[in-house]
């Protein structure tokens, strides 16, 4: 079972925490142990702009697979449940849609203790819970308000449900964790007037380092993966529709780079990286265009 967040589009200038799937999907290496029923869990932010990869394609890459969904969202109801039935009606997966907000303890308690009621264990978490405040501000120019709510939905979202899922992948010592951060995070870079969201990130890069040193006898794998810079229209698109472009020396990337390269990191063969900070940029500085800005 993988719980994934479903974005919402982010105008304002701070948006909570977004949707989540939940997939329930078989594993060979768990069937193997006498685990029928594998879950995961994936959770992301209505985040927009440069880390802007589709939450929807992530969900649909894992649906491919025949594995049933579980979408949380925050206020986004109407999409959710539209993004549940495109999902069920063209790939005849299982698709619960359930509300809450993972910077909020309850709420996760709360979900993923229905979650795993109705569909199973929760094998694979994909965390993508990124809140970003778009209006550049120097760390003096932040409230008390804006920090806290950047640190709870980046970094504090994340132990939340650590603390709610990592029993159940102990106990059957197998599973997947994802999570979603940016250029050249593993690095600590510093990124101008991004001091709170890049400081909530860098931590939790630090923390799934640790994770996988921590979980390694478990068969747990815990990983990052960093999306490019990928804007307009092509964070609807498909790689084979970037592929066509003609216009430009490189294929701009796609919100279905990031699916891609996240569905593989849940697979069985996928057991011996763990630890690792993925960029998925095309070779590109995307951090230092931003500091330039």
């Amino acid at each position: 079972m993988i719980i994934v967040p479903q974005a919402e589009a982010l105008e304002e200038i701070l948006e909570p925490i977004g949707t989540m799937v939940v997939v329930e999907d078989k594993h060979t290496c768990m069937c193997s142990r006498g685990v029928k029923n594998t879950s995961a869990m994936t959770t992301t932010s209505a985040v927009r702009g440069i880390f802007a990869e589709k939450a929807e394609a992530r969900a649909i890459e894992l649906a491919k697979k025949s594995i049933n969904l579980v979408i949380n969202y925050v206020h986004s109801q109407k999409e959710a449940e539209e993004t549940a039935a495109f999902i069920t009606k063209t790939y005849g997966v299982k698709v619960l849609v359930l509300q809450g907000d993972m910077a909020n303890r309850l709420d996760v308690q709360r979900v993923t203790t229905e979650s795993i009621a109705k569909m199973g264990s929760i094998d694979i978490l994909v965390h993508n819970a990124g809140p970003f405040i778009r209006e550049k501000k120097t760390i003096s120019e932040y409230t008390i308000v804006e920090w806290q709510q950047m640190i709870d939905g980046n970094l504090n979202s994340f132990f939340y449900l650590l603390k709610a899922l990592l029993p159940v992948m102990q106990a059957q010592r197998w599973g997947r964790i994802v999570m979603l951060g940016f250029d050249r995070v593993g690095q600590a870079p510093a990124w101008k007037y991004r001091d709170a969201y890049a400081a909530a990130k860098t931590g939790s890069a630090s923390l799934i380092r640790t994770l996988a040193l921590e979980e390694s006898d478990n068969g747990i794998t815990v990983n990052m993966v960093c999306p490019g810079d990928i804007t307009g229209p092509w964070k609807e698109m498909m790689i084979e529709d970037a592929q066509r472009t003609t216009d430009i020396q490189m294929r701009p990337q796609v919100g279905e780079d990031i699916a891609r390269t996240v569905a593989f990191l849940c697979e069985d063969n996928a057991d011996m990286i763990s630890g690792a900070i993925i960029e998925v940029t095309g070779g590109k500085d995307v951090l230092a265009k931003r500091n330039q800005e």
